[in-house]
């Protein structure tokens, strides 16, 4: 695949992503074209195309068969007319208006014209049969008049009926072949438009799981671009648009900061691969011990920032105690790597009209003067911003 990519605003907001996340971020939110999505609109707009094709070519025919029936029909009337006329000649009862009736159907299914309302249908073999049927019509109308002056004794008016009828017959059948021959076209539009469009809800289906599949594939990028990989939580662009949103202090809320103290001591004396395991185990620790309904995230290295909503200070202050019997208590079943951390907190309810990173930077600050007593008490060396 080829992806061309239009860069966002979310790149300019962004500026801490480097690297792979930045190109996360960019896919997401960029303007992605997949060469086989293009693919996919331009055959949909060829199906389109061939079916609207199609159903013009379906009006076109339906419009030739309409009235064909109605032809069939006359064409069948005038071959049984026929002969009724010359049975009341030979019989000595002369109709005069049959005749002229018959004149009148055979005008109109040749020219279509007439007050019978027939088509002329547009089929050379029906045609070719109907002019030949017509021209004998005159020599029989011509045998009809001999046979009213010299008697049908002495005419060839019988065997002249027998072959109109035969010449009648034949212009039935052409029509109706013709009839048939519009039936089956109109039958293959309608296979081919079946198919047309099966294959159109062939190519929207693909098309719907192409969507899918990458609005699935944005929603993992949109997480690892706000997600820490390796402890699951919120990353340091999640906390600090926490920290951007001026509708969370509406409501008490405090924000805590938590420094581990051991994480250098850790990476010098047992590796790095150690250091990101007692980072872990400080996360899933974190995120056990304060409720779900409050944010946890990963500010950066060993910083770990929690944003307590809608709370109090007794409220935090026994999360607190909580995390420190958690933390004590895993330490004393024998924990391979001992956590131990600084924290500082702020509460907006002891700070008028202050925002997110005011409770961030007092947090932060008596995080800090945590961490020097720490340092005071154990091995008196200064801690390392």
């Amino acid at each position: 695949m080829r992806y061309r990519v239009k860069y966002s605003s979310r790149l300019i907001r962004n500026k801490e992503y480097h690297g792979r996340s930045v190109i996360e971020v960019v896919m997401i939110k960029g303007n992605v074209k997949i060469d086989r999505k293009n693919l996919i609109s331009i055959l949909q707009s060829c199906l389109v195309l061939i079916l609207v094709i199609l159903v013009a070519l379906m009006m076109v025919e339906i419009g030739n068969l309409k009235g064909t029936a109605r032809v069939i029909n006359y064409a069948g009337l005038v071959r049984g007319a026929t002969q009724r006329a010359v049975k009341l000649e030979i019989t000595g009862t002369r109709n005069d208006e049959l005749i002229a009736y018959l004149d009148d159907i055979l005008s109109d299914l040749t020219s279509g014209d007439g007050h019978y309302e027939l088509v002329k249908l547009k089929d050379a073999a029906y045609q070719e049969r109907l002019d030949i049927q017509s021209a004998y019509w005159e020599w029989l109308k011509a045998e009809v008049a001999a046979a009213r002056q010299r008697g049908y004794e002495n005419t060839q008016i019988v065997a002249m009926s027998e072959t109109y009828f035969e010449m009648a017959d034949e212009t039935v059948s052409a029509a109706e072949h013709y009839s048939e021959k519009i039936a089956m076209k109109i039958r293959t539009i309608e296979i081919l438009s079946a198919l047309d469009m099966l294959c159109l809800v062939i190519l929207i289906m693909l098309q719907t799981a192409m969507a899918l599949k990458m609005a699935r594939k944005n929603q993992l990028l949109e997480q690892k671009a706000y997600i820490d990989i390796h402890t699951g939580l919120p990353n340091k662009g999640s906390c600090e648009e926490l920290l951007n949103n001026r509708e969370i202090l509406r409501e008490p809320t405090a924000c805590v900061i938590f420094d581990l103290n051991n994480l250098k001591t850790v990476n010098d004396t047992r590796g790095h691969s150690a250091g990101d395991q007692l980072i872990l185990s400080f996360a899933r620790l974190l995120r056990r011990v304060i409720p779900e309904k409050h944010f946890v995230g990963r500010y950066g290295g060993d910083e770990f920032m929690a944003v307590i909503y809608h709370t109090d200070r007794q409220e935090v202050e026994g999360i607190l105690d909580s995390l420190r019997r958690e933390a004590d208590a895993a330490n004393r079943d024998g924990n391979q790597l001992p956590l131990s951390y600084a924290y500082g907190w702020a509460i907006s309810a002891d700070y008028e009209g202050c925002i997110m990173q005011t409770l961030l930077d007092k947090a932060d600050y008596c995080m800090y003067e945590n961490k020097r007593a720490y340092y005071a008490t154990h091995d008196r060396r200064a801690p390392r911003s």
